[in-house]
Formats: C-alpha cells, structure tokens, sequence
C-alpha cells in the first residue's frame, strides 16, 4: 500500500489553523498530527513548509457537457481543470444531449465519467413536467440531487406547471436543487428589448432582462411550496441581494430544509464589468449590480448563503462572440474558482476557515457526502496544497478548459495550487497530472 507524508503544512480544517503533519496510506488519511515520524523508507514525503493544505474542494454545480456538446468540453477536459483547481469532486447538471431525464441515460454519464474523470463525481437527475415516475426510481445513496429548472432550461427540462412541481416536491424525499428565475417576466423584458434593438441588445441590460423581480419572484415562490410540502430544497446561484432575505442563519446547516448557493462570478463580477468583458461573463441569471454584489457577500459571512460553487458552463469563443440573443449564458471557472476566493482572503473580505466552510465542508454537509470534505482519519484524501505567495497570471498559455478561454484571463492570482490529491493518489504536481486516473463515484450517506 502506497504511503505519503505531507509534512509542515498550515493545515485549514473545521475552524482550526495550524501547522501539522497529514499521512496518506493508499485512499485514505490514515493519521493527522503536528508532528508524524515514519522511519520506512517507502515513503512519498512532501515538504509542505510554507503551504497551504485543505480539504479538496466540492462543487456542487458544473455543465461539463458531455454527452452531445462535446464541442465545448468533456468530463475528462474539464474535470482535468477541475483537480489543477484543487477541485477534487464535482457535481454536474442533467441538461446534456440527451438531457438526463431517465435512469438509463444518467447512468451513461456516470459510466463516461467511470472511465474518464480525474475527479469524483456525481450527476444530478432532471425532473420535467411530466417524468415524475422516472424521477422517483432515483437512488438517493448514489446520486447527488433532482435539478428542477424553473427557468432557462434547455429541451424540455423548463418545470412551468405549478400542479407537476408540487407534486414533485411533495413525492420525493431526495434533496431539489433549483435554478430560480421567472419566465414570463424574462420573456416579458426581452421583447420590449428586441423591440427596440432586435437581436443586438446590448449586453448591459442582460440584468434588466433577467431581472431582481424575475429572480426574486421565482424563488419566493419555491421557497413558499417547500415550506408547504416539506421538501428539502436547494436554490442555486442567488444573484440579488434581496433573494438573501428569504433563507435563514439561525440554525446549524444539518438542520435547515432550505439551503442557499452563490457562485464565483456573483461574487466577484458586477455590471460595471459588462463594458469590458461583453457576453463574456454573461450568465443565467445576470450579474448584477455591485450593492447586489456586495448583499450576497454580506449573506455569504453571516451563513444565510451556505455554499460557494461555479456553475461552470463553457461555450467557444465563437459562440460567445454572438449577438446578444444568440450568445449562450456561462462560462468557464472550475480552474479559477479557489484562486478567486483566495484573492478574496488576501483582501480580507474572507477568512480561509470561512472558504473551506463553504467550499468543502458544507457541500459536503448539505449533500450528506460519504467521507469526504473533511481532513479527518478514515476519509478518503481528497487534498489541497497551495502557495500563497506564488502569483500567477491567467493566459491563453495556462487555461486548461477545452474551449480555451476564461473570464479571469488578464488577471494575476496571488496564489498557486500546487498539488491535488484525489483518494490519495498525486493527481496534479505544479503543472502536471498523474498518468492514472483517481476519481471515484461519490456515495451518500442517506
């Protein structure tokens, strides 16, 4: 059985910073102390001095694409980005080609990911209006969720009829993930835009079209028929300050039945931004404006929010450079996404205990993931190292992702992800990847 010590690190954990030793004995994190000595000589050992070392992190909403977009990105290209993220396990959305909405094709994504993902992962199963029997087959120890678009689908994954989705939400004890924004106000907003700019509306009132009422009146209501059916629902990508209201911090997350996500490119990117970087940072729903911004910030320090994810979604440049209409929503940023939020720390918006909370711990919690998104013994080592003086600039030279390009590109990170551990195995060493692949289905613990 293969052994490595990772020595001296600044370990980040539960709330507790300090500096200590981690011993990997094949998958699993067989002993963590201050100080651990191995006279054996067939041990890896990695001098973690000055390093940064946390739990892998989790996120809980990826578009990898494939199947039937492979165009844009595959599970095996941008879970690759994923690990040189320090992402170690990834959950991905149902709206492929075809669209996950039936047992039999989310489990041909599980077995592409089986043969070709350097991360963990899971998949969500899509609920439709009128796939309830389907739905209901889903197994709860294995997969992650039930997506629920209650606007901007794709296919026919839109879930409009107010009669399905009770019901849904009512027959079902599997955790619902959300994308919360109102058709009818955004279909309303953009013909009064067509009908002044036609196609080529600028980009600037992306936030006016997918508007705070749009998101705001979509999510209230969800959040009205859970508390009436009692389901355990999760909102994704809250992107108004006033959405923040609707969820509450005074109680543990184990305890909530309503649970809040913010994505990087919320927190980071506001409408002034929309003058340089165009359809590229244009999403579903919108970046909005900076006191939105700074809102979901506020909600993120004070736990109404209780998870940070990326919603990577990448297209090509081509499409990207579209007209308005016909530019797709997403972006690329699972490389990107803890160098952000350490960005954030060395800026003292946040603290690290506060980014492992949400970026490890929590999805981990939430999603009642087996084992993982802790550094304990006995949990699969899913780890992170980082350099937190070693800056790095984002260049066309350095994006991993399979489409080529970021909205981060141009920036310097202060921080370097140095090395990736995925159940124990070194899946990325500065800049590059193990020759076998390490992730593992997540499993969970319901």
């Amino acid at each position: 059985m293969k052994k490595t010590l990772i020595k001296n690190a600044q370990i980040v954990n539960e709330g507790k910073n300090f500096i200590g030793d981690v011993l990997i004995e094949g998958d699993t994190i067989a002993k963590i102390n201050k100080e651990i000595t191995l006279k054996s000589k067939d041990i890896e050992i990695i001098d973690a001095k000055g390093k940064l070392l946390i739990p892998g992190i989790i996120d809980d909403q990826v578009h990898f694409r494939e199947p039937g977009l492979t165009h844009k990105a595959t599970i095996a290209s941008e879970s690759r980005a994923a690990v040189a993220g320090g992402i170690t396990s990834f959950i991905e959305m149902p709206n492929t080609v075809p669209q996950a909405t039936t047992q039999q094709i989310l489990q041909n994504k599980f077995d592409i990911a089986s043969k070709t993902s350097y991360a963990n992962y899971s998949f969500m199963f899509g609920g439709t209006n009128d796939n309830l029997e389907e739905l209901l087959k889903t197994d709860p120890k294995k997969v992650a969720a039930i997506k629920l678009f209650l606007g901007s689908s794709t296919g026919n994954m839109l879930v409009d009829n107010e009669e399905v989705l009770e019901k849904i939400f009512s027959s079902t004890k599997m955790l619902i993930a959300l994308h919360c924004e109102d058709e009818k106000t955004i279909s309303h907003n953009l013909s009064k835009a067509k009908a002044t700019y036609g196609d080529d509306i600028p980009i600037e009132l992306h936030p006016k079209i997918r508007s705070e009422v749009a998101c705001y009146l979509s999510s209230s209501k969800a959040i009205a028929l859970a508390k009436k059916t009692g389901a355990r629902i999760h909102v994704f990508h809250l992107s108004t300050a006033k959405e923040t209201d609707l969820f509450r911090n005074d109680i543990p997350l184990e305890q909530k039945q309503i649970t809040a996500e913010v994505c990087i490119h919320h927190l980071w990117f506001d409408e002034n931004d929309y003058k340089e970087k165009g359809t590229f940072i244009k999403w579903n729903p919108a970046v909005k404006t900076k006191k939105d911004k700074d809102g979901l910030w506020e909600a993120l320090l004070d736990d109404r929010i209780d998870v940070i994810a990326t919603d990577h979604a990448p297209h090509t440049i081509k499409e990207k450079k579209q007209v308005y209409t016909k530019a797709p929503s997403g972006g690329p940023l699972v490389q990107h996404a803890l160098l952000a939020m350490l960005e954030a720390v060395n800026d003292d918006k946040i603290t690290l205990e506060k980014v492992v909370q949400k970026m490890c711990h929590n999805p981990a919690k939430l999603f009642q993931i087996e084992k993982r998104g802790f550094i304990r013994e006995g949990y699969y080592a899913d780890l992170v190292l980082v350099d937190l003086n070693s800056p790095q600039k984002v260049t066309k030279e350095n994006i991993l992702y399979k489409c080529g390009w970021s909205p981060f590109e141009g920036n310097t990170f202060r921080s370097k992800i140095t090395h990736t551990f995925v159940n124990g195995g070194l899946v990325y060493d500065n800049g590059h990847f193990g020759k076998s692949l390490k992730g593992m289905q997540l499993t969970f613990n319901r």
